[in-house]
């Protein structure tokens, strides 16, 4: 798919200095698309005042310059364990914020991509979940990223809906760069066997995102991850042997023998179906993106030499 010849694709980026957003970024840039990139500092996504105004202000640009206009919202609050006591600031975040930036983007007439996430599923499937399954969350997180979603598309039909998993990029705190550092401070590590997912590469999500963006396609609900899945034990020996470790330091283990405050999805594959029968290109397998990542970015991946 190719964005239309005659539309100059802007960007409004929010969320821009987390890991996604900083992809996002440079994908779109690199591509010459013009790009206004906000982090939290910059617009704080709960204050309907100031999203009004920044959306009001980036829809004229767009007007004054010509072409077409989309806002992304790489923006959430994704500490799991800590939304479970935090709810109103976790709900500010992924709900209020993403129906405020949907309905101020409909009301100037720009398109809309907003990004969730697995944990609006429960968990328990054996197949991958399709874009229509059944939701129900099971953390708090989830269940804000949900109403997020439904926030979205209620404020603005026209809005995309993506849905990815297990993500990891060059840029802030990651699964990663934990267990790098681990495997540089531990002779084993034990990892969880029993949570199956996608790990997902930034800058894959992030060329993703702006193959919709330039398809132009209908409002709807998306699934984007790398492809093929593993647990967390297996992304952990994959993980090492990229760092040139012995894999077989990485131990199995139990989530019962891990508990954490907010309950994790033992299933987190979502199915590519839908993005592939619309045209879109479905993203590598994920061992072939840890792969590019770390020739890419090793350096950001290593813990720092002491």
């Amino acid at each position: 798919m190719t964005a239309r010849p005659d539309a100059v694709v802007h960007l409004l980026v929010t969320g821009a200095r987390g890991q996604l957003g900083t992809d996002l970024v440079r994908a779109a840039t690199g591509r010459g698309w013009p790009v206004t990139a906000v982090g939290s500092r910059e617009l704080d996504i709960t204050d309907a005042d100031a999203v009004r105004a920044a959306v009001l202000a980036f829809a004229d640009g767009v007007r004054a310059a010509g072409g077409r206009g989309v806002v992304v919202n790489a923006a959430a609050y994704t500490a799991v364990d800590a939304a479970e006591t935090d709810q109103d600031r976790a709900a500010a975040v992924n709900t209020a914020g993403p129906r405020q930036l949907a309905a101020a983007a409909a009301g100037s007439g720009l398109g809309m991509v907003h990004v969730s996430t697995d944990y609006v599923f429960p968990g328990d499937a054996d197949r991958p979940y399709e874009v229509d399954d059944p939701t129900g969350p099971s953390s708090v997180y989830g269940r804000t990223k949900l109403e997020g979603e439904q926030a979205v598309r209620e404020a603005h039909p026209g809005a995309h809906v993506v849905r990815t998993a297990w993500v990891y990029g060059a840029g802030g705190a990651n699964f990663v760069k934990t267990m790098a550092r681990l495997e540089a401070t531990r002779d084993t590590v034990s990892v969880v066997d029993d949570q199956r997912g996608s790990p997902s590469w930034t800058a894959d999500l992030a060329a993703g995102l702006l193959e919709l963006v330039a398809a132009n396609l209908p409002g709807g609900v998306w699934h984007l991850t790398n492809g093929g899945d593993t647990t967390w034990f297996g992304f952990t020996r994959a993980i090492f042997a990229e760092l040139g470790a012995d894999p077989e330091r990485v131990l199995p283990t139990t989530t019962a023998e891990f508990p954490r405050p907010a309950p994790r999805p033992a299933y987190s594959v979502l199915s590519p179906r839908a993005w592939t029968a619309a045209g879109l290109t479905p993203l590598r397998p994920w061992r072939e993106a840890l792969s590019a990542a770390f020739a890419e970015s090793a350096a950001d991946f290593r813990p720092a030499a002491s």
